[in-house]
Order: C-alpha cells, then sequence, then structure tokens
C-alpha cells in the first residue's frame, strides 16, 4: 500500500472538512518497538473558545497552547487521569480548534497493538477483536503507543503522522458528539456507519460534502 504524509494545507482548512475528510486516511506511529497504523474510521471536531467542549473555552491556557498553534500539530492531552486521547490541530496559526481521532480500523502492526492492549486490559492478546483494537480515543493511543511524549509533534514530518493512501472512498455519516456534557447538540462526529471498528452509537445522517 503506498502511502503519503498529508500536506501541511491540509489541515489548514475549516475545521468541519478536516474532520470528514480524516476519515479514510491512515495514522501511523513508528517507535522503537515497531510501527502501528490504522485507517480512521471516526472523527470528532472541537472549535473555537465558543464551543463549550473545546479545551480552548476558558482561553489560552498552558495545557491547551497547541490549540493555538500552527495546524499540523499533535494535540495529545490525558482524560480524567486515564486515557490519552490525539488531535489534529487545524485552522490558521492563532484560531483554536482540533480534531479528535476517535477509532481506527488496524492495518500495520496488529500484533504490537494486542501486545499493549493486553498489557493494559490484563487480558489474553489473543482475546482482544481486531476491531476492538482500536475503538475509542484512548484504545487506539494505547495501540499506538501514543502519549505525552508526543504532544505537539509534527503530524507532517515526525514518527507520528497522518498518510494518504489513496483508499477507496466510503459512506461518511454524521451525528452530535459523544462522551461529553456539554455541546452535544452540535453534529460534529463523522464516521464509517457499516465499520465494526467505530466506538459509539451510529444513529446519524450522511455527512453533506
Amino acid at each position: 500500500m503506498s502511502r503519503r504524509a498529508l500536506p501541511r494545507d491540509f489541515y489548514a482548512r475549516l475545521t468541519l472538512d478536516v474532520a470528514r475528510e480524516l476519515i479514510g486516511k491512515v495514522l501511523l506511529h513508528e517507535t522503537p518497538a515497531g510501527a502501528a497504523a490504522g485507517i480512521i474510521v471516526e472523527t470528532e471536531a472541537y472549535i473555537g473558545e465558543s464551543d463549550p467542549a473545546c479545551h480552548a473555552a476558558p482561553g489560552p491556557t498552558r495545557r491547551n497552547a497547541p490549540l493555538y498553534g500552527p495546524p499540523g500539530i499533535a494535540y495529545v492531552y490525558l482524560n480524567y487521569g486515564i486515557h490519552y486521547l490525539v488531535n489534529a490541530v487545524t485552522e490558521p496559526d492563532g484560531w483554536p480548534a482540533a480534531v479528535l481521532i476517535r477509532a481506527l480500523e488496524p492495518i500495520e502492526g496488529e500484533a504490537l497493538m494486542r501486545r499493549r492492549r493486553a498489557s493494559e486490559t490484563g487480558k489474553p492478546a489473543a482475546a482482544i477483536a481486531t476491531a476492538g483494537l482500536c475503538r475509542g480515543p484512548g484504545n487506539l493511543t494505547r495501540a499506538l503507543g501514543i502519549s505525552l511524549d508526543q504532544n505537539q509533534r509534527d503530524l507532517v514530518t515526525s514518527a507520528l503522522r497522518v498518510e494518504d493512501a489513496a483508499l477507496p472512498s466510503r459512506t461518511v455519516a454524521a451525528s452530535s458528539r459523544i462522551g461529553i456534557n456539554v455541546g452535544t447538540d452540535k453534529p460534529w462526529r463523522f464516521f464509517v456507519g457499516d465499520s465494526p471498528a467505530v466506538s459509539g452509537r451510529r444513529l446519524s445522517r450522511i455527512a453533506d460534502r
């Protein structure tokens, strides 16, 4: 499978466009233990200080500083002291917005993903279904070995990057965001409706193109 990193200008656009068009792209993380990658099948957009669910809602802080930085940078944070979540920073430099990557279909390094997930769950590696390895934003960061060490990594040039594999297009659906308590009215979640790796509910409408 031939792949190339997405250019910076892919991210320097409206966040909703980036969130929709990241579906079908490949998230790759190369580490000393090996490389692991998966097709992105679920994303969510978080846009600006007026979005109550966005980390930029309180204004600039030390934690959310990457959101205000250049597009195409990873914003990784620890959620509820348990899970690392990885986002792609979008829009022009200085405008706080990002796309949360919620789920992947594994395509490379599955054995490594299984070892990493098994070490966290205590379950035998073989007991984890392939579709469940990267189902959910916390599971996918464990499977790919992503932590705060990858915060602010360049998604265009670093070992953590997003690539275009020119895969066949798939129907993209949209719904309200999940796993949050505010801003739940916004239909800013995008996903492949027939993918078993999608992490949340599938009631939706077809996303506008």
